[in-house]
């Protein structure tokens, strides 16, 4: 039997680009609020008289054949309205920021990204502001998933799943409920049966997750741009060296995603870091789901997964589209109710649209069922562009065991040197 600990969740961003600098409203002051509604009004009567469309679509490779049965379904309910054509392409959401930053202009017109990612690309000017029935968007949509998509009282995308933290899976054959609760029992046993508990130690979303559920920080500075972490501060150095003794242990072992995957089905692994993408995965191998009461990882020397990640997904528009309103209509119609219940159905992503994510199928999920008993613990990962490569370099130190002679604090000093570190403007 597998079990299901709670750790991280994402938010899913459909991004539709449309002109920055003519359709994004200064806020506070009333010719902002004029603008804004010109704005609005411009983008709606494009959207109402279409004539000849070709919009371009990027989501994850696993989402292919789904999001071209979406695309066909949008075509045909708007045929009256006139012809478009719609092209899928293939962009994960995790790299989605760094595809359309090398080159705004040619990114897709509709694209998905995760919440993490939302305050560079609307820095950048790289996301629309959603123009078109906003205030229903956010009315049909969780609380959690709205604030992802939100930034500076504006609202940037079209909130699409509210599943996609990380946590634990361990198999029930090797390790009970109680060994889990205990990162080094959990290791004790997984060794004691030849097996691994593995996780993306080298990842920097990952990591973080050891230092908040130690009470530090790393978020996004007042500024919206920079990074403010004191992971240096005590007990950071404690929890390096936690994670540097966690590495070593023969019963771990750092890996990517496609590693735990591989791990799981060839019977290394009985215990992983991951989320509900890899849930078939798991159950497949280990047997039927079942998340435990409130089950989290407290390990004797401070140093887990134990701060849950709350990342999001949702759809915007890119606002170098030649058809800002066609493609706001798209991105809206992609991250509707019915749609959002289809990506449940058809890939098990849970749905941040409030009628979608009440229904038995859903609430009867183990992995979302899971994520939903520990999001009292979770927090939205909000950090500057300098935290990614930082944190992942602090991350192959550890992963590997060697830290190049250096001490604890003096690795921490350095990560956060680079963590902090001005971002180039």
């Amino acid at each position: 039997m597998k079990k299901l600990i709670s750790r991280r969740n994402f938010l899913a961003a459909m991004g539709t680009m449309a002109a920055a600098g003519v359709l994004t409203a200064c806020g506070g002051s009333s010719s902002g609020t004029a603008s804004s509604a010109a704005a609005s009004s411009t983008a709606a009567s494009a959207a109402e008289s279409w004539g000849d469309v070709k919009l371009t679509m990027w989501g994850a490779e696993e989402d292919q054949t789904m999001l071209r049965e979406m695309a066909d379904a949008f075509i045909e309910q708007n045929a009256d309205k006139g012809n478009v054509t719609i092209e899928i392409g293939v962009q994960s959401e995790s790299s989605a920021k760094d595809t359309v930053l090398a080159d705004p202009e040619s990114a897709a017109d509709v694209f998905a990204f995760a919440d993490d990612q939302l305050n560079e690309l609307v820095n950048a000017g790289a996301l629309q502001e959603v123009l078109l029935n906003p205030d229903d968007v956010k009315s049909r949509n969780l609380p959690g998933s709205v604030g992802a998509a939100t930034m500076n009282d504006k609202l940037y995308a079209y909130p699409m799943t509210a599943d996609n933290g990380y946590f634990l899976y361990y198999d029930a054959s090797v390790l009970s409920a109680e060994d889990v609760q205990s990162m080094d029992t959990m290791l004790e046993k997984a060794a004691a049966a030849g097996k691994k508990f593995m996780m993306s130690v080298n990842d920097a979303w990952y990591i973080y997750s050891f230092y908040a559920g130690a009470g530090l920080v790393a978020t996004l500075a007042d500024d919206g741009i920079n990074t403010v972490c004191n992971w240096n501060e005590a007990p950071g150095a404690d929890v390096t060296q936690a994670i540097l003794d966690i590495a070593v242990n023969p019963g771990f072992k750092s890996g990517a995603d496609a590693d735990i995957v591989s791990a799981i089905k060839d019977g290394s692994c009985c215990a992983a870091i991951s989320g509900t993408w890899n849930a078939s995965t798991a159950e497949e191998a280990w047997g039927e789901a079942t998340p435990p009461p409130s089950c989290r990882l407290h390990p004797e020397r401070r140093a887990g997964p134990d701060g849950l990640l709350l990342r999001l997904q949702a759809g915007s528009v890119n606002p170098h589209s030649a058809n800002v309103g066609v493609a706001m209509m798209l991105a809206d119609f992609i991250t509707n109710e019915d749609n959002q219940i289809k990506r449940f159905n058809d890939r098990k992503l849970g749905p941040s649209n409030i009628n979608a994510n009440s229904t038995e199928a859903v609430q009867s999920a183990p992995a979302i069922a899971a994520l939903a008993e520990q999001s009292s613990y979770a927090t939205l990962q909000r950090v500057g562009a300098n935290y990614w490569s930082s944190a992942a370099s602090l991350g192959e130190i550890l992963a590997s065991g060697d830290t190049q002679g250096k001490t604890t604090q003096q690795l921490m000093d350095d990560a956060v040197a680079g963590i902090t570190a001005p971002v180039a403007q």
